[in-house]
């Protein structure tokens, strides 16, 4: 089990509206601030059981996880129930 645990509020794509467009950065808020990473470092830190991520749906947490497709990594949430991909509803991360 990772040691630490983040709420995942936003993310980046070049074209925030194509679903096909793989996730640049993930991003969201902790008590020190705002945080964003590469869609990379988040699957490093997950693989290597750094951090745990989640997002919110309906007031209930759901785990982002690792999928490959086309021999790539990439994130997603585990199946819940809810459609379509609960990352790619996300609002785009602020630039800072």
């Amino acid at each position: 089990m990772a040691n630490k645990s983040a709420q995942i509020s936003c993310i980046n794509k070049r074209h925030h509206s194509d679903p096909h467009e793989r996730i640049e950065y993930v991003g969201g808020t902790s008590s020190s601030g705002r945080w964003r990473i590469t869609e990379n470092e988040a699957i490093n830190y997950i693989l290597t059981n750094e951090w745990d991520f989640f997002v919110s749906v309906n007031g209930r947490k759901v785990k982002v996880i690792v999928a490959i497709h086309n021999g790539r990594r990439y994130l997603k949430t585990e199946a819940d129930g809810y459609a379509p991909n609960n990352l790619l509803n996300l609002n785009d991360c602020p630039i800072f």
